[in-house]
């Protein structure tokens, strides 16, 4: 790859594109752009919706560490392209819990079935709480609402708990550690993921904060309760307040790495 006659005739073509679209009215790159549908907008999506946050060195991570940081070992200037090293916490950013991360004989996140990846998505809204109590959870009266304004959650669902903390993002109000270095932020409580594991079949959880738990727990119960059972959760989501509270069908595209217990995701919604 190094190679001085692979690096010109890389660049070579790297100019030859960049000219042509220097070229190209703008008209025409649109149209071009927007001439076939996505498979899954054209059998009936009309949007696609990023649920993931932007992970950098600074976003905050549940122990308080640096989740990632960056290596440049290759670099236009010196070899004509690009190449980063990575060095990652597997539950930094908006990530997957698999069920190996609290279960020693749990399916790693490689061997989560990826048909499980994919799920109808059912958004429950807790600001209020929230506004009200850092400490506030997702409870059976808050799913029992839900279903009384939108009918039986879907088979096989992701249930969402919105209660607008990446409002806070980028400032200590997230992680939000008081004094004794205890976190304070909503999640769901354990009597709520035993509502969904006993009465539905949803296949995931997911919370816009940084546990599955709520800041304050002593035992990550909803952790423990969910996971071992062969479901997912997926923290620190972005952008739930631009989804309906059901109609829209999630897309969790987990990492395939052996023997991981969870990883970074790239969070997509249909709508």
């Amino acid at each position: 790859m190094c190679d001085h006659r692979v690096i010109d005739s890389v660049k070579r073509r790297m100019l030859s594109r960049r000219d042509l679209l220097r070229a190209a009215p703008a008209a025409a790159i649109a149209a071009a752009a927007g001439s076939a549908a996505p498979p899954a907008l054209a059998a009936g999506a009309s949007k696609v919706h990023d649920l993931t946050h932007e992970l950098d060195e600074s976003f905050p991570h549940f122990f308080g560490v640096q989740g990632v940081a960056f290596r440049e070992v290759k670099s236009f200037d010196k070899d004509g392209f690009l190449t980063l090293e990575l060095t990652l916490n597997e539950h930094s950013g908006t990530h997957i819990d698999a069920p190996l991360h609290v279960s020693a004989d749990g399916a790693s996140v490689a061997e989560i079935p990826v048909e499980s990846l994919v799920a109808p998505l059912a958004v429950v809204d807790i600001r209020a709480k929230a506004d009200e109590s850092d400490d506030a959870e997702l409870t059976p009266d808050d799913l029992k609402a839900w279903t009384a304004a939108n009918g039986p959650f879907p088979e096989r669902c992701c249930v969402a708990m919105f209660s607008g903390w990446e409002s806070r993002l980028g400032t200590g109000k997230f992680r939000n550690v008081d004094g004794e270095g205890i976190q304070h932020y909503p999640g769901f409580h354990l009597e709520a993921a035993q509502m969904l594991m006993e009465e539905t079949s949803a296949i995931g959880i997911a919370v816009d904060t940084l546990s599955l738990d709520y800041g304050k727990s002593p035992d990550f119960a909803t952790h423990f309760a969910w996971l071992p059972t062969g479901r997912w959760g997926l923290e620190n989501v972005a952008n739930l307040g631009r989804l309906p509270a059901t109609g829209a069908t999630l897309i969790a595209g987990a990492p395939k790495w052996r023997g991981g217990s969870g990883g970074p995701t790239r969070v997509m919604a249909l709508l």
